[in-house]
């Protein structure tokens, strides 16, 4: 049965496809939220007749830059760095750099329009945006990444400040990178301020920030289970991942009473039939945090189970937390977590599960939640660090844990308000029009932005 928004979509999708060519990631992002966005739209006329999904779909700016830097041995590199600001309709351009050699503007375009959503959701006065470059911190000396981190603020700090663009660190920047980053700022611009989060303690950072995207996913995760009179305790959960997403969804899980069986790399997972305890978890952030070491290392000391080049899609779960980065999750991997009695799938990374996959959950009834709702606790204690900042004041670890609890919840409730789908609530047409219908009006409100 044909859809009657089908050619809408369809005639939306091929004049974006057409100006932005070559840019599978962001495509698919815009896809996403235009079918459920446009079907909206058309029964809201003033967003319509304002155009204002081809407005959200082109970013406001984007600066692109060249980040020359030196190796230990005296070798001159060059990289490319980016930053795009993709829409400030409800406050500064928010959102994190990515140091990987996989960062494009395609890839960049699709997290910073992912962004714009998730912050409103957040309901904080935060825009949209993300950066980084095609820089690979892994092999680099402290020295090297120093110097690259140097070179990299140099430029970026033209385009930044604390009221109109305020990055953060996403996959290769930690808070080392953090650290140098915001040094480099502050020599450049003569000032201390918040023009960074992700910050250390002694600098300026808040307490529970690290933790924040981890323990958000799945405090979301639980609201989607007690919505559907289950709870973690006693469920097997697959996790990909073991960074900093993943390690902190395990800690919480654990905490909440669920068995994490599976973490993994880019070599492969560990599957721990037994299930990964505290004490477990201490020797994985031991390993990826302070010897930047691999997770079979992990299988070698446990003698659990190892799989190599293979995710931990095909093993039996109650709850899976897909952490690692986009597109990991597909059809096939959604069929095995179906047949093998999967509950609720929870995305801890940026667009983690393709489309097909989540067909796949929707048709099986499977609780599913896009990462522009359950990881969004990230950016929103990102946002209550620029709080502290702007007050010069530091809340509790509780209380931030807290305002991140309240803050899940209620973008929980509003997914569950704009979802509804006959008995079921469809997660990801809730995050997307609960999330556009704020910037959406703030931008008639601010006339031609």
């Amino acid at each position: 049965m044909v859809n009657k928004f089908d050619e809408q979509i369809q005639a939306f999708m091929r004049k974006t496809e057409l100006r932005n060519s070559n840019e599978p990631e962001f495509i698919q992002a815009v896809h996403e939220v235009a079918e459920t966005v446009i079907p909206f739209m058309t029964k809201n006329k003033s967003y319509k007749k304002a155009n204002i999904l081809e407005r959200l779909v082109e970013p406001e700016r984007v600066v692109m830059f060249r980040v020359p830097w030196f190796t230990d041995k005296g070798e001159y590199m060059v990289n490319r760095g980016y930053r795009v600001e993709m829409n400030s309709a409800i406050g500064p351009y928010k959102g994190g750099l990515r140091f990987h050699p996989s960062v494009n503007l395609s890839i960049l375009k699709f997290l910073a329009f992912e962004q714009v959503f998730k912050n409103s959701l957040t309901t904080l006065p935060l825009g949209g945006g993300k950066g980084g470059s095609d820089f690979n911190p892994k092999g680099r000396s402290d020295r090297e990444i120093l110097c690259f981190c140097q070179s990299f603020m140099t430029e970026l700090s033209r385009h930044i400040g604390s009221n109109t663009d305020v990055p953060a660190g996403d996959i290769g920047v930690g808070s080392r990178e953090i650290g140098y980053l915001f040094g480099q700022y502050k020599r450049i611009q003569n000032e201390f301020t918040g023009v960074l989060t992700g910050k250390g303690l002694s600098y300026g950072g808040s307490l529970i920030r690290p933790e924040a995207t981890g323990y958000g996913a799945v405090y979301f995760a639980h609201q989607m289970l007690l919505k559907n009179k289950m709870d973690f305790q006693g469920l097997s959960v697959a996790i990909s991942g073991s960074g900093n997403v993943a390690q902190f969804v395990c800690e919480k899980v654990i905490e909440l009473g669920g068995v994490p069986v599976s973490m993994s790399d880019s070599s492969g997972f560990i599957y721990d039939k037994n299930g990964i305890d505290t004490e477990k978890l201490k020797f994985i952030k031991k390993l990826k945090n302070i010897k930047r070491g691999r997770i079979k290392e992990y299988a070698a000391h446990y003698g659990c189970e190892y799989f190599k080049d293979k995710k931990p899609w095909g093993i039996k779960s109650d709850v899976a937390f897909p952490c690692a980065t986009q597109n990991e999750l597909d059809e096939e991997s959604a069929k095995e977590l179906v047949k093998n009695g999967i509950k609720c799938v929870t995305e801890g990374a940026n667009m983690p599960t393709t489309p097909q996959a989540i067909e796949v959950f929707h048709k099986n009834n499977v609780l599913f939640s896009p990462g522009k709702a359950s990881n969004a606790g990230g950016v929103a204690t990102s946002g209550l660090e620029m709080s502290q900042n702007s007050l010069r004041i530091s809340w509790t670890r509780e209380e931030v844990d807290s305002r991140l609890k309240d803050i899940m919840i209620g973008i929980h409730n509003t997914c569950v308000e704009f979802g509804k789908d006959g008995k079921q609530i469809n997660y990801v047409k809730g995050a997307n029009i609960g999330g556009f219908i704020k910037v959406a009006d703030a931008m008639i409100a601010q006339g031609h932005v």
